[in-house]
């Protein structure tokens, strides 16, 4: 079983939870806003925005096609410059690979670079069941790990928190934290900065993820903002990095275009602050042990379904959940998965199969107004994916016994579609119930389970057809 965090209440049930905070909604709003902002004006500067894009599509296209020659590519690069390549099926097997490596250090304090594959795995879990302390270092992450909460956001995981909530949370949770602390963005940076300072300079074994992995060279990319990415590259004398296969890029030429487009479309910068790339080990510079471990959790499955590999294109820039309506008003926590919005509902069903009600639910988490392909990068058609998706649920769920109220609804509709006789019924039905609860064209609360709909909208009322009878039309007020 791949682990993406599910098991959580499906998302229309932790949608409903989220849409009755109303702090939470102005926190996202306040936040998506700004970063979609910085995002168009940024991504308006290049000419070549447009041709990045499609260069970017093609290079991740062609890697795709032939992934499995660049991955053996990868591992001959990496052992050639001293590292060590692992090979992982799942989660488990990813988990285990790591802690044992940990533990041969002898160590039992762990740093760590931001990483969504590890949070994907639950990496931090595993560690602790061994009892290894996994320490976050970006700021946010950190945020959320001292809140023991779950990320919300791609990239601001600590999106759904406001300054204050995040200077009254370091108050409770760092006993160096000064208790004349004030919610100024700058304060609250320099108290984490104290609280890390002392972990980079002691730790030993540091874990991370990365942006990209180049197949020529057996590179690996990091890029990051706050410099403790910098710090966790650098300073241990072990560096264990966990990395989907997708990750994968051919050349280091291929890097121009997407460290264009990365920092643009995440952050709205021309550049990240801080790019770190680094081949295997360097004698006397940097870790003395480097060690890769190749991640698949699922992704062979999505790679062999042709509708549903271009999930696989994903930079990870998180533009898609800055201007979906439904992520700005829920946040990401109702997606049950370290991948939350657009994204998350196109990828995490297909990495977890929708066996589990929490993954089934994720592709009818959009509106489908397609603002999110608009922006995508790297041009995944995240709203012809989700249709894709909801298809494959149903068929799904065509064997089972009893049929999901949903199917039971047009089987009826069926039954009374393919008869004139039924259908003349269901229309006159329809004529009379108009009457009985229609008020200025719209029907009232209606009854049972369909009270659901009309407490959430309008139903407007039945319309006339031209099957009514003369002496219909004259009740109902004249003719068609």
């Amino acid at each position: 079983m791949n682990t993406v965090w599910l098991g959580s209440p499906s998302f229309p049930h932790a949608a409903h939870t989220a849409l009755a905070d109303p702090q939470l909604r102005w926190n996202l709003g306040q936040a998506t806003a700004t970063i979609r902002a910085k995002r168009d004006a940024a991504a308006g500067e290049p000419e070549d925005w447009e041709a990045m894009r499609l260069a970017a599509e093609a290079i991740k296209n062609r890697t795709l096609r032939h992934l499995d020659t660049y991955l053996l590519q990868v591992e001959e690069q990496v052992i050639r410059a001293g590292g060590q390549v692992h090979w992982a099926r799942d989660a488990a097997e990813a988990n285990r690979i790591a802690t044992e490596l940990i533990q041969a250090t002898g160590e039992q304090d762990v740093l760590k670079v931001k990483s969504m594959v590890t949070q994907e795995i639950g990496l931090n879990e595993a560690l602790a069941q061994a009892g290894i302390n996994a320490f976050e270092t970006d700021l946010a992450e950190l945020i959320v790990q001292l809140a023991d909460e779950r990320p919300s956001h791609i990239l601001v995981p600590a999106i759904h928190k406001n300054r204050a909530e995040v200077r009254d949370l370091f108050l409770r949770t760092m006993p160096d934290t000064p208790r004349d602390l004030t919610d100024d963005p700058r304060e609250l940076a320099m108290a984490a900065r104290r609280h890390l300072r002392q972990r980079f300079l002691s730790a030993k074994v540091a874990v991370c993820g990365a942006n990209f992995v180049v197949a020529d060279t057996g590179t690996l990319v990091v890029v990051e903002s706050e410099g403790n990415g910098r710090m966790c590259l650098t300073l241990p004398d072990t560096l264990i990095a966990i990395v989907g296969l997708e990750k994968i890029i051919p050349t280091a030429a291929d890097l121009e275009v997407f460290l264009q487009l990365l920092p643009r479309s995440s952050t709205g910068e021309r550049m990240n602050p801080y790019t770190s790339m680094w081949t295997g080990i360097t004698p006397g510079d940097g870790p003395s042990a480097f060690h890769l471990i190749l991640l698949d959790n699922g992704r062979s499955r999505v790679l062999a379904d042709p509708q549903g590999r271009p999930a696989l294109r994903c930079i990870r820039c998180s533009a898609c959940l800055n201007v979906c309506p439904v992520y700005e008003r829920t946040g990401g926590h109702a997606y049950g998965s370290v991948y939350p919005g657009p994204i998350g509902a196109v990828l995490v069903p297909q990495l977890a199969g929708t066996d589990d009600p929490a993954a089934r639910s994720l592709p009818y988490a959009s509106t489908l107004c397609g603002r999110c392909y608009e922006v995508c990068p790297v041009r995944i058609d995240i709203p012809d994916m989700l249709v894709h998706l909801r298809a494959k649920v149903v068929d799904a769920q065509r064997s089972r016994p009893l049929p999901t109220p949903q199917r039971a609804v047009m089987r009826f509709a069926q039954w009374v579609l393919t008869s004139p006789a039924r259908l003349g019924a269901a229309q006159r039905l329809g004529r009379i119930t108009a009457r009985i609860l229609g008020r200025g064209g719209r029907l009232g609360p209606l009854p049972g389970p369909l009270a659901r709909w009309t407490r959430a909208r309008d139903a407007p009322v039945p319309p006339r057809s031209f099957r009514s009878t003369g002496t219909d039309r004259n009740k109902e007020g004249g003719p068609c």
